[in-house]
């Protein structure tokens, strides 16, 4: 009989001394923190490698999935619902699109319904639905939400599905000050109490709703994000138990709305802290383990969606689709990759919902529980995010507590700065939009292919005006300003050719012509790129002949002391000169006239938007 061998035995163990050092070798004396070490936007370092010494101050380690404090999920599956909104003029088409998607897959449907809702809308509505299978989730303006939950509930009742019936009615009398700056009308507790005293015998109807989604939308880090969705919670907390609802019957009807931005396992991570940091609020207000389970729907990010290069939006949205279902969400929607520019059709919302069935029935990762749970670097971040948002979660409190603070206009203000850094970072390439910022796809129009207004959508409900309006969140898409720098291109009827100069140093010349042409290529110039010219001259004839707008000289720094100044002369003003990179000779080259220069340091949009105001004349 064999015998086995322990053979990690015949090895001694390696320190994370000895790593570093290792390491620092490899990096020829740089400095390991300067050049491997990661300062996140939450404010935290992420080092290049974990060891098991780093989760020894975890608390939440060896806990199991559907225990408390719930960081490895509320359940012991991973099964997560695939919601698609529908559309639809009248009942009749609702039910339409919504039995065709149950058909192809879909588990979970969102509804926005008219103001006047009837039992009769209902029966239409739900025709040959089995609602004891399927999950539904319904909106409305706000000034109606309580009358359409009295008409839902009776027809609930009318087919005895008070126990059976799954779904949410979306009560967010928070959405007006996060988008408009105006206060909700009505007596917050007392419509409250009312929505509960309504919908309190359908055992599985959630009605309050915490939509950070929405901060998501408007470009808050992933630690605001959640930090105060933490504070929205306890919130309704606060509200309905000073209403004389029990600590577990307000729990219990508190739904998270949460949005997926594109940073992968920060976002795996933040809904595993957001399970454990709000089962630990819950409990503070003197509800069982049971009750501080957190219901979590996730929805992809409309914050960087892209109108140009549309299809790298599946790739955007699959990513984020795949983090919050590691994470064990209750249930997910992925957005159409068109939805930017208009209203999504079959074809972009059938692709939504394959991705999630690529994801639960073909890839299998409903079959494995927090698969992410016991990662060194996960764990570690989950600890990270937990603590950032704990923090700004106190701080909310400290200051009056999520409301309070919306009526002062203090966290759409914060949100906005996240979402104004964000969009300088897309303006320097510090973030990537692939397609938009970074790599364009030079001949593509999308002018044609747009069908609504580009700005933020509206919630279709009458908003009268308030004198003591406060700021409200900026949606802007992290893509919008490159965008309209396109569709200005486009709209002028022009297309500046820019031709580059490539000469000299090989390497360097096609470097920087690529560089060149991915920087102009987002403004939707046309490219003219070239293998090499023996000569200035030969190089500005060739650019002459192909009538550039724009001549880049591509060459190494060392070499642009000579060449620079030449093709300067030579060109004589008959186009746009610019050198591509930042020589140690660039003070010397702009005291000779030369006052374009593009490099990685350059704020791109703001560089294109002054070419497109020289150039679109």
């Amino acid at each position: 009989m064999a015998t086995k061998e322990k053979l990690f035995d015949m090895f001694s163990p390696t320190s994370t001394h000895d790593w570093i050092e290792k390491i620092t070798v490899d990096l020829k004396g740089a400095d390991f923190e300067k050049k491997l070490v990661w300062r996140t936007n939450e404010g935290f370092n992420v080092k290049p490698f974990y060891r098991r010494e780093d989760l020894k101050d975890i608390p939440h380690m060896g806990t199991l999935p559907g225990q408390f404090p719930y960081v490895r999920g509320t359940k012991e599956d991973n099964n997560w619902l695939v919601r698609q909104h529908i559309q639809g003029e009248s009942a009749e088409q609702l039910n339409k699109e919504a039995l065709l998607a149950i058909e192809r897959g879909v588990d979970s449907i969102g509804i926005k319904l008219p103001n006047d809702v009837t039992p009769e809308y209902f029966e239409t509505l739900f025709k040959d639905i089995d609602l004891k299978k399927i999950e539904v989730n319904l909106s409305a303006c706000m000034g109606h939400t309580v009358e359409m939950a009295k008409v839902l509930v009776d027809y609930l009742k009318s087919k005895n599905l008070e126990k059976d019936f799954k779904g949410s009615i979306n009560f967010n009398p928070f959405k007006r000050l996060l988008k408009h700056g105006l206060e909700f009308p009505r007596d917050l507790k007392a419509e409250s109490l009312m929505l509960y005293n309504t919908v309190k015998d359908v055992d599985q109807l959630k009605c309050f709703a915490v939509d950070s989604v929405m901060l998501n939308n408007a470009g808050a880090y992933i630690g605001q994000e959640l930090g105060y969705a933490l504070a929205w919670g306890a919130e309704w907390m606060t509200l309905l138990t000073d209403a004389g609802l029990s600590a577990c019957e307000a729990a219990s009807r508190i739904k998270f709305n949460m949005g997926i931005s594109s940073n992968y396992f920060m976002e795996i991570a933040k809904f595993r802290a957001a399970r454990m940091l709000w089962a630990e609020v819950v409990k503070a207000y003197g509800a069982e383990d049971e009750c501080c389970k957190m219901h979590v729907h996730a929805v992809t990010s409309e914050f960087n969606m892209t109108i140009y290069d549309a299809h790298v939006n599946l790739l955007r949205s699959m990513t984020e689709t795949m983090s919050a279902a590691l994470a064990g969400v209750d249930s997910i929607e992925t957005l159409p990759f068109d939805l930017p520019y208009k209203n999504p059709d079959e074809f972009s919302e059938r692709i939504a919902k394959n991705q999630q069935l690529l994801l639960r029935d073909e890839s299998h990762l409903n079959k494995v529980v927090d698969p992410a749970g016991g990662s060194y670097y996960v764990e570690v971040l989950t600890k990270s995010i937990a603590e950032v948002a704990w923090k700004l979660f106190v701080s909310v409190e400290e200051k009056g507590g999520f409301l309070e603070m919306l009526k002062k206009g203090e966290i759409q203000k914060d949100v906005n700065e996240s979402g104004v850094k964000r969009h300088n970072d897309v303006a320097r390439r510090k973030e990537i939009l692939l397609g938009t910022n970074q790599y364009p796809n030079f001949n593509e129009k999308a002018l044609d292919k747009i069908q609504k207004p580009l700005g933020p959508c509206t919630c279709g409900c009458s908003m009268e005006v308030a004198n003591n309006a406060v700021d409200y969140l900026n949606f802007d898409r992290a893509a919008s300003q490159f965008e309209q720098l396109r569709l200005d291109t486009e709209r002028s009827g022009k297309r500046p050719k820019v031709f580059m100069l490539t000469i000299g140093n090989l390497a360097m010349r096609l470097a920087r012509a690529q560089f060149s042409a991915n920087f102009f290529g987002c403004a939707g110039y046309e490219i003219i790129d070239n293998i090499g010219f023996n000569s200035i001259k030969e190089g500005v004839d060739a650019a002459i002949e192909k009538e550039a707008d724009v001549v880049v000289l591509c060459s190494s720094d060392d070499e642009y002391a000579e060449y620079a100044p030449e093709a300067f002369k030579e060109l004589a003003g008959r186009a746009m000169f610019v050198v591509a990179g930042a020589p140690a000779c660039m003070e010397e080259l702009k005291a000779q006239g030369i006052e374009e220069f593009i490099h990685v340091r350059v704020n791109v949009l703001d560089t294109l938007i002054k070419f497109n105001a020289k150039l679109l004349k």
